[in-house]
């Protein structure tokens, strides 16, 4: 079955979208390792499956490392404030409220033979454990009914990845439980277990529920993902229904990892969807999130019916969507590609709502489900890292998400609870897409940025996509702005290889100068280029011995034209460079001159600072100097300009002179506009002729990042 023609009407629905009123916008972001207190801020949490409580006005998120149950104060929705978390006997899986009262779900399994657990019923004001209820194995998922008057819980027993080629059929397996809630807590006298045994296709004997649901006349929906199985259950615990999930021809996408290219012609036949989560739309529908877990994933979603029909399934629509929103993840391309794995419903105004999460991704699918037949994709929103667990407010026009990736032993972002807000507002993301140019156009690791026109802008993507260089170029008169074309790099007709593209001017005659930052450890070397308007590669500069015997790592980043000379910023000093300055590098096009000047950086309270562009405008020449930090460390994001005057260039190999720079933009308040922690990379900038300057960020291809990239214009910048 093949889903082009599904694809190509969400993807121009979210074009017309893109810039509506009554969109969800993130509003603020909430780390979660603030829950931690006065302890050691450098351990790792996770905010992983969440809920509400009835008002709306408290968070609780299961903290899988932490051993802990999260809870955040958003009586303010801008301000989420940390109310501490509640520690817990064992590893929390998942969590359901009743009113003010949690449930969650408490794996204590010492191994996957032995599997263990139990309901912990918790008040979540005073943290005080309300009830234990023991499980018969370990629990992975927790719903209520939607009168409060019961529970479901998925006992799930996974299966040991690393025995017997990861596959199912290792006892024992899986089932469900059902518990009745009474004056607010578990009746742990009440609980019952289904057996889920002997139904499906797929190691019958060896059930793996996943994730549970219930909807209004009680009836509890259950993926058993490695199964491939859905299952629907009475209240009382009665098989109601049970049908494979079934599977998908999936054409057109990336199938090969490691390649560092994005390539859509591949073909994938048969694969099962192993949906994760599930939720109940209305009483007779339900959607899945069909992220894969041993033999599938078909990176979509799907609307079922109580009988097992398929009403939708979103073949590639969501993950072309993802690719032209520039979060594509390269290297997943033969694991599950953007790896759906969250799903949320819910009614805002009279709109009724699949929320989709992509965990790879990082993104949230907006769905406006009316016509169930065919939902709309409406928006694309961004999140933290590992979209987990979502929870909605339509009482409050709130959406919150849970992203469980934590890279604090990396330096790299950490776990947050995202806030998004529904309103009348224009959506303000994403900021730059290639929704709506003639051919998928992938795109990512954007770097250096210069402007053709007024209204048209180029950029190129970084040594992330080694195989694949590439000039885009962007349209600004539209919003967001698009990208409307990609032109290969290539030496003799092939992709170019050995790049590394961190800057681009545009040289006056419709071709191109790049400067490329070496890699001395993957041969790649510190190099400027002339490219053709067909992007042919023509012309080769190398650096000189002088330049060539100082090199590091950190090289050109940034490369303008003034009058007859090629300026780069290198982002880092060299050996030769006192320390807190690093080199301006002209290159004379007449006369074949080396030269250079010194700039001095900040000193860093953490990490480094450096360059990361250099364009001219006017009498001035404008960089990006930015430290290597994110989210709360990040301190130095800021555009400086240096006069032209001051541009007088000193032989190599001697003392040079030190220009003075104005810092005109702090970046900060920018890249904290959209309600999420401050991204490292501020990559590009470049100025139109009119003065309007452009500001991009690079999403390092998805890879240990969110995938979100901030394009926004500076109008006053040049003043």
């Amino acid at each position: 079955m093949t889903y082009r023609l599904c694809c190509l009407t969400s993807v121009l629905a979210l074009t017309a979208a893109a810039v509506q009123a009554d969109s969800f916008n993130r509003i603020s972001s909430f780390p979660t390792h603030l829950n931690i207190g006065e302890g050691d801020q450098l351990v790792e949490t996770s905010a992983e499956i969440i809920a509400a409580t009835a008002d709306g006005m408290t968070l609780v998120y299961t903290d899988s490392p932490l051993g802990a149950l999260g809870r955040v104060d958003i009586s303010d929705p801008y301000q989420p404030m940390q109310l501490g978390n509640i520690a817990l006997d064992g590893e929390p899986t998942s969590v359901a409220v009743v009113g003010d009262v949690a449930f969650v779900g408490v794996n204590t399994s010492p191994s996957y033979t032995e599997p263990s657990g139990h309901l912990a019923v918790l008040d979540i004001k005073s943290g005080a454990e309300l009830a234990r209820c023991s499980l018969p194995g370990q629990p992975d998922s927790v719903a209520v009914a939607k009168d409060g008057s019961f529970l479901a819980v998925a006992i799930e027993n996974e299966r040991d990845e690393d025995l017997g080629d990861g596959r199912v059929g290792q006892l024992p397996g899986g089932a469900l439980s059902l518990v009745a809630v009474t004056d607010g807590s578990a009746d742990c006298a009440t609980l019952i277990n289904v057996d889920l045994s002997g139904l499906a296709e797929i190691s019958p004997e060896d059930p793996e529920p996943e994730f549970v649901d219930i909807n209004g006349q009680g009836d509890v929906v259950v993926t058993m993902q490695e199964n491939n199985h859905i299952v629907i259950v009475g209240r009382d615990g009665a098989i109601k229904s049970h049908f494979s999930a079934g599977t998908v021809d999936l054409t057109g996408i990336d199938a090969t990892d490691e390649r560092g290219a994005l390539i859509f012609d591949e073909m994938l036949t048969g694969v099962p969807r192993e949906p994760d989560a599930v939720k109940w739309i209305d009483d007779t529908h339900f959607a899945t999130a069909n992220e894969g877990d041993m033999d599938g994933g078909t990176r979509g979603w799907t609307i079922f019916d109580v009988d097992g029909n398929v009403t939708y399934d979103a073949g590639t629509s969501f993950e072309y969507a993802i690719i032209q929103a520039g979060h594509y993840p390269d290297k997943r391309s033969d694991s599950k590609g953007v790896e759906p794995e969250s799903i949320e419903t819910a009614t805002f105004g009279e709109t009724t709502i699949v929320f989709v999460g992509a965990e790879r991704a990082s993104m949230v699918g907006v769905y406006d489900v009316s016509d169930l037949a065919n939902p709309v994709l409406t928006q694309l929103l961004p999140s933290g890292i590992g979209p987990e667990g979502y929870v909605s407010i339509p009482s409050r026009n709130l959406l919150i998400s849970a992203n469980e990736t934590d890279l604090t032993e990396d330096g790299g972002v950490r776990s947050h609870v995202m806030i998004y807000e529904y309103t009348d507002q224009a959506a303000s993301y994403p900021m730059i897409t290639s929704a709506g140019a003639d051919d998928l156009i992938g795109w990512g690791a954007l770097s250096g940025l210069a402007a053709v026109d007024e209204t048209t802008l180029v950029a190129v993507n970084d040594s992330f996509y080694s195989y694949q260089p590439t000039i885009f170029t962007i349209d600004v008169s539209q919003t967001p702005a698009r990208i409307t074309d990609a032109i290969a790099v290539t030496r003799a007709g092939r992709p170019a290889q050995k790049l590394d593209m961190e800057g681009i001017a545009v040289d006056g005659d419709g071709g191109y100068w790049i400067a490329s930052e070496g890699r001395v450890d993957r041969m790649v070397p510190h190099a400027i280029y002339h490219v053709d308007s067909e992007g042919e590669i023509d012309a080769e500069i190398g650096l000189p011995n002088a330049l060539l015997g100082v090199q590091k790592r950190f090289g050109f980043e940034g490369i303008t034209v003034i009058g007859d000379s090629l300026w780069m910023a290198v982002q880092r000093e060299w050996e030769d460079d006192p320390e807190g300055h690093v080199k301006l590098v002209s290159y004379n096009l007449e006369t074949e001159e080396w030269g250079a000047v010194h700039y001095p950086l900040e000193t860093p309270e953490t990490g480094w600072v450096g360059l990361s562009e250099i364009t001219v405008h006017g009498d001035y020449a404008y960089l990006i100097e930015r430290d290597n930090q994110i989210g709360a460390n990040a301190v130095v994001k800021q555009i400086t300009r240096v006069a032209l005057d001051q541009l007088v260039p000193a032989p190599l190999g001697g003392t040079l002179p030190v220009v003075t720079k104005e810092v005109v933009r702090d970046l900060l308040p920018d890249l904290s506009a959209t309600g999420g922690y401050v991204l490292d990379k501020v990559e590009g900038l470049a100025f139109t002729p009119g003065g309007t300057a452009y500001v991009v960020t690079d999403n390092d291809g998805v890879d240990d990042h969110s995938g979100e990239t901030m394009f926004f214009a500076i109008t006053d910048l040049a003043q």
